[in-house]
């Protein structure tokens, strides 16, 4: 079975999915041991020579899968589609919000395999963009210290996850999205109006990779994913046209947003778990346990929120040049006309 024959046209992959590729070198492995054997009748018909290319290729590979793939080797390989790529994006974003670190670590290597395939599709950008930023999230659930506290005896340049000298070290040699050179100055003249330290409109390269059609599997968009609820709460249309992207709608919406949570939570480490995890799992973890700080309450919060917190702290600094996003000066009231 010649994987590597299967997995070596890149449209044919973005349109079967993350394991399309191995579906379909199985489907040939077995077209060729039955041919010889199988009844005229039961042939599946070729495509015809430049009749229509890549779907007559999938149409005539997947009659060849139906006729001749056994239940057992069905069962094992989906012959999948950009719609099961995205059923599988939504079963990791449920594993981020909800799952532990071996959970979330366990989705790596088919999310790499799927942001590869979303590169080819035409508006798969939308759905690459938003997944990009969150494989860092995803790798480092797999990294030392994220499961288990790091030994004692570990190198000093091991670093957990969870502490912000590991997401220095992951964005240092990155440059900052190709978007940010036109986006940036118009998002931060928003901030500004809206008293809100502009330095933080680099979330959305964390958010969306600056890219302001950037869509989630579960109904998130725009430079500041925000969901549909959040976005009108806002005053964010979300019906055709969405005002979600929209960068300067969205941007306005998202200095808000911060605002209100800093105001909520009195620390910008915690707004950013509130953005993240949402206002009430982070208010009701700190009436949990008695205590004010996220340092504090991260053990009680999802792991990607633990992961997403130094990573977003990380990004601006960067971004930035400066020591200590916390640090940054709380919003100020902004005065109506």
């Amino acid at each position: 079975m010649d994987i590597g024959l299967a997995c070596s046209r890149p449209l044919t992959l973005a349109r079967v999915g993350v394991w399309g590729c191995v579906g379909i070198a199985v489907m040939m492995h077995l077209a060729d041991l039955r041919a010889a054997d199988a009844p005229a009748a039961q042939e599946a018909p070729p495509a015809e020579s430049g009749s229509g290319g890549l779907d007559d290729l999938l149409e005539a590979g997947q009659q060849l899968w139906d006729t001749y793939a056994p239940p057992e080797v069905k069962a094992e390989y989906d012959f999948s589609n950009r719609e099961a790529i995205e059923g599988f994006l939504s079963a990791m974003q449920q594993a981020l919000a909800e799952g532990s670190f071996a959970d979330i670590a366990a989705y790596e290597f088919d999310a790499r395999e799927a942001l590869r395939l979303l590169r080819h599709f035409q508006g798969g950008d939308e759905l690459a963009d938003w997944l990009e930023p969150r494989l860092d999230l995803v790798s480092a659930a797999g990294a030392p210290g994220a499961q288990e506290p790091l030994p004692e005896s570990a190198p000093k340049d091991v670093r957990s996850p969870l502490e912000r000298p590991y997401w220095d070290h992951v964005v240092v040699g990155r440059r900052p999205p190709a978007r940010a050179e036109a986006l940036v100055p118009r998002l931060k003249a928003i901030f500004t109006e809206e008293g809100v330290p502009p330095e933080w409109v680099w979330l959305a390269e964390v958010e969306s990779s600056m890219n302001p059609k950037a869509r989630s599997p579960v109904g998130a968009r725009g430079l500041f994913q925000f969901m549909p609820a959040t976005a009108q709460r806002f005053g964010m249309r979300t019906s055709l046209p969405d005002e979600r992207t929209d960068p300067e709608k969205s941007a306005r919406a998202a200095a808000r947003y911060l605002r209100v949570l800093h105001g909520t939570f009195g620390s910008w480490p915690l707004a950013l778990a509130a953005y993240n995890a949402g206002e009430g799992r982070v208010g009701r973890a700190l009436k949990a346990e008695r205590v004010d700080t996220f340092p504090e309450v991260a053990a009680k919060l999802p792991a990607e929120t633990r992961l997403y917190v130094p990573k977003v702290m990380a990004t601006v600094a960067r971004r930035e040049s400066i020591d200590d996003p916390a640090a940054l000066p709380a919003p100020t009231r902004v005065r109506t006309p």
